[in-house]
């Protein structure tokens, strides 16, 4: 009897489904995508109709042969990769490589459980061309912007730059903030805050003089009102008091998982999705087999299945009651924009509890299903709700105003509470004494504080994305890419968990936004994401978006090819003295960013690195290393190059000794004997390798420590994000670091 075959992009997705069907299916990966435009030539048709060349990725052709293969042999072809444009597109590039297309069938499950996949293929579609379309405008779009783009920063800036349609748009988004920051003007206000005595003990803060609103902006108003008020007493001139409901926050679309994720969990977008990745493709949860623990997690749609919401339902009224219960199901409103294919974001079977799984789980597993768990059990449980009381208290000509905010019943929150980008400027719970209108009150302490306006903060991962988001930049699978590609590609840094611009993402994103306004518009951009929703709905043809998009680019470029400023000629004077030759030195702009080098090169090549501020330009002086030269037993100073940091003597040129700068812990290679040392990747990532390279070729990512581990004989423990850890696979041990 003929076999089914079924085609998934990913192995482990693979590895679940196969068991699930059994022996009437072989299930085959083709490890994500089998075609794609060629690496060496744009592959566009840019004199027609824009229409791509597709070639088979290199490597892929072994995996193609085998599907090719098991294809001839089967009744039936199943194309069940991810229900999303890409995952279209995947199986399209399938389909068009097996050629034969009458056996061919699309299916689509949303998670990987054992009914929804017998479900899926008992219910089998064909291919949706326009979500195809959709995802080659999409690519096609992306390949022009690059491959155009890429080589005028090259010639203009540096070799190896490159430019993208949306992630360019947030490295724009992320240096405007900078500029703002930089721009801020700080405005002086005073606050006067009036403290009482308990129990319980409260305050109340001055919000009308005269009974007009005021707004102290100086400290001799502040003093003066402080004076004036002093040891006049306080009378409750109105109470006002209200019951208030908080609703539970909708079920996680892929954008908030990524924010939510990051507040509460400090995931990164790309660490949230890998994991979640995993919980959809499924997990050996012991006698049960390989299960699919949570919905696709690439989606902008807040729906869920009537069944989850009845089997969350059921869930929360055992658990916790039916005070918990509302009378009728929840339901979100997706926004208009979203695609609305799948489900939100949640667990497959509500009744498989975090805790339960916990040992099962790996840590990250773990935390990340736990929130998904409670805000989809959340989601369909009762408000909270609160007494708010507010209280005007009079004193002489001022008006003072105390709040109070006390939970009466917790609701959703008994399962989750949504994280915070920012903490609340003023805390509103806490509870207020009885009061009644016309009581005298005596305060404690009248105290003037005086406050400065705040500049906008700088975007974390999390309010970026939420950024892109509100804008309507981007879609739930390029998330995460764009947030790791800015950062790769050295345009945005992060420090303390904030982006801040490069000098090079500076100015990269000055030229880029001079020549090329409409790309660099976040409008611009929205509009075209839109179009892409049209084409999938079958509303508007790929090509003539292309097309549009292409004609003023085209001219745009020509332009900038000729306009547009060459930084790598450019010098800035300066009036520091080269100290080889006493000659003035200039701002240059190398590999690594902006240097100072002397005005006479290449007759003097002396560099240094600088710094600059508000107080102007400042040599960074050299970092002195504690060993010696080992030639001539001068000072060696930590020097940065084309390959990353090194040791060099201080006696140059006289003494022209460098060494690679080591971390004092030998090479964990069975039988070498060699030293790791730090070196950088190509793409500038600091990394940690053996010194006989390349006869040994360990390396490792986490920088080591010459500390022993004390729970095992590791001799060298790593450092990995703010903890030192041992490297050793199933120690566990983990130290606070520094």
């Amino acid at each position: 009897m003929a076999k089914s075959l079924l085609i998934v992009e990913s192995p482990s997705k693979a590895k679940t489904i196969q068991k699930y069907l059994g022996k009437d299916f072989v299930v085959k990966s083709s490890v994500g995508h089998i075609r794609d435009l060629p690496k060496d030539d744009l592959g566009i048709d840019l004199e027609g109709d824009f229409s791509p060349t597709y070639v088979t990725i290199r490597g892929k052709g072994k995996i193609l042969a085998e599907i090719r293969s098991e294809a001839k042999k089967a009744d039936q072809v199943f194309l069940a990769t991810d229900p999303d444009r890409e995952g279209e597109a995947i199986a399209w590039h399938i389909a068009e490589s097996l050629k034969s297309k009458d056996n061919l069938y699309r299916v689509r499950f949303n998670e990987i459980t054992k009914k929804a996949i017998t479900d899926g293929i008992a219910s089998p579609t064909r291919i949706d061309q326009d979500m195809v379309d959709a995802q080659q405008a999409r690519r096609v779009l992306d390949r022009i912007v690059g491959y155009k783009l890429s080589p005028l920063l090259w010639a203009k800036v540096k070799r190896g730059l490159s430019a993208g349609r949306v992630q360019s748009v947030a490295v724009r988004l992320v240096s405007e903030r900078e500029a703002a920051i930089r721009a801020f003007t700080p405005e002086e206000s005073w606050s006067l805050t009036a403290a009482f005595a308990g129990p319980p003990e409260f305050t109340a803060a001055l919000t009308q003089l005269n009974d007009k609103a005021i707004k102290l902006k100086q400290g001799d108003e502040a003093e003066a009102l402080l004076k004036e008020l002093n040891g006049e007493p306080f009378t409750v001139a109105k109470v006002t008091k209200k019951e208030r409901k908080r609703k539970p926050v909708a079920p996680f679309i892929t954008s908030k998982l990524q924010q939510d994720a990051a507040r509460q969990i400090g995931f990164t977008p790309k660490r949230t999705m890998s994991v979640a990745q995993q919980l959809y493709e499924g997990l050996e949860l012991g006698d049960e087999g390989p299960v699919g623990l949570i919905t696709y997690m690439r989606t902008d749609s807040t729906r869920l299945a009537d069944e989850a919401v009845t089997d969350a339902r059921a869930f929360i009224k055992a658990r916790y009651g039916n005070d918990y219960l509302p009378a009728k199901p929840q339901i979100y409103r997706t926004k208009k924009a979203a695609q609305d294919a799948h489900e939100a974001i949640r667990p497959t079977d509500v009744n498989r509890d975090p805790e339960t799984l916990k040992a099962i789980l790996s840590r990250d597993q773990y935390r990340l299903y736990r929130l998904i768990w409670a805000r989809f059990v959340a989601c369909q449980m009762s408000p909270a709700r609160f007494d708010d009381t507010g209280a005007d208290l009079s004193c002489g000509r001022a008006t003072f105003r105390a709040r109070g905010s006390v939970m009466t019943f917790p609701g959703f929150t008994a399962a989750y509470t949504e994280g915070q980008d920012e903490k609340p400027a003023t805390k509103e719970d806490g509870l207020l004494p009885v009061l009644t209108e016309g009581q005298e009150l005596t305060a404690t302490s009248l105290t003037p504080k005086q406050h400065f306006t705040q500049p906008p903060p700088r975007f974390s991962e999390a309010l970026l994305i939420k950024e892109l988001e509100d804008r309507g930049l981007g879609r739930p699978s390029t998330y995460a890419t764009i947030m790791s590609t800015i950062q790769d590609r050295g345009y945005v840094e992060k420090k303390e968990s904030r982006l801040h611009p490069t000098d090079l993402g500076l100015i990269v994103n000055d030229l880029l936004v001079e020549h090329f306004a409409d790309i660099l518009n976040p409008e611009f951009t929205a509009r075209m994401e839109q179009e892409l929703d049209e084409v999938e709905e079958g509303k508007k043809d790929w090509h003539n978006s292309v097309r549009d998009f292409y004609s003023p680019f085209e001219k745009s470029l020509e332009t900038a090819k000729v306009e547009m400023r060459n930084i790598k000629r450019e010098t800035i004077p300066t009036d520091i003295d080269c100290a080889q030759c006493g000659e003035k030195m200039v701002i240059r702009w190398g590999r690594h960013g902006r240097f100072l080098a002397c005005s006479t090169y290449p007759d003097c090549k002396e560099t240094r690195e600088f710094v600059e501020d508000e107080n102007g330009i400042r040599i960074v002086e050299d970092e002195i290393a504690d060993t010696p030269c080992p030639e001539c037993n001068a000072a060696m100073t930590i020097k940065n190059g084309r390959y990353g940091r090194f040791l060099a003597c201080t006696a140059y040129p006289k003494c022209k000794t460098t060494r690679p700068i080591g971390t004092g812990v030998p090479c964990p290679q069975d039988g070498c004997t060699g030293e790791l040392i730090e070196k950088q990747s190509r793409k500038g990532k600091v990394f940690f390798s053996c010194n006989t390279y390349p006869k040994c070729t360990f390396a490792t990512w986490n920088k080591p420590v010459p500390e022993a581990c004390p729970d095992c004989d590791s001799p060298y423990l790593e450092i990995k994000g703010n903890n030192i850890v041992c490297p050793v696979k199933g120690c566990g041990y983990t130290k606070k670091g520094d």
